[in-house]
């Protein structure tokens, strides 16, 4: 092991300034309200666990016009966990403008995680319309995604049941 010598600097850790930074700005937008900054970070590619961390704000929001923003995150992020985070923060927030975006992800994603996910956010949202695409995932090459698919079909089928009862009382 070299010793460093009195007169040599020492190496400097990352430089995490603009993380921070950006993380400040997050926080602000946070409070406003104002979702097109979180758009601008997530497409402006960040580190991944910025990238992370606005997804989760974003969902946090609660709010349905943080949906495009996730759903083009869902289809752009390069990182599958960032992905895989959009796809469980779509089926927290239970927005069925999101559906067309998780079918996608969950037949063309190459992530088995994002698949999954996916999977189980649409039997979150227990939107019919993706019965046929959730089907179709039960021939998916990946038992997890072909259980998550039978889990989100059998989501379906109980809301759907539950509305027949309920409309009948």
């Amino acid at each position: 092991m070299k010793a460093i010598a009195k007169d040599e600097p020492a190496k400097a850790g990352p430089d995490y300034s603009k993380d921070f930074e950006t993380l400040e700005r997050m926080e602000w937008a946070f409070s406003k309200g104002d979702i097109d900054f979180f758009r601008i970070v997530l497409d402006g590619r960040p580190s991944l666990l910025l990238r992370i961390h606005a997804v989760c704000m974003l969902a946090d929001m609660k709010d349905e016009r943080a949906v495009p923003a996730l759903c083009e995150t869902l289809k752009q992020d390069p990182s599958p966990l960032v992905r895989h985070e959009v796809a469980f923060a779509l089926g927290q927030l239970e927005f069925k403008s999101a559906v067309p975006a998780l079918l996608d992800a969950m037949g063309n994603d190459e992530s088995v995680l994002v698949r999954h996910e996916s999977a189980v956010a649409l039997g979150s949202i227990g939107e019919e319309t993706a019965r046929s695409g959730l089907i179709l995932r039960l021939q998916d090459p990946d038992e997890d995604v072909r259980l998550s698919a039978e889990v989100a079909l059998a989501d379906l089928d109980f809301l759907k049941r539950l509305k027949t009862r309920t409309s009948r009382g």
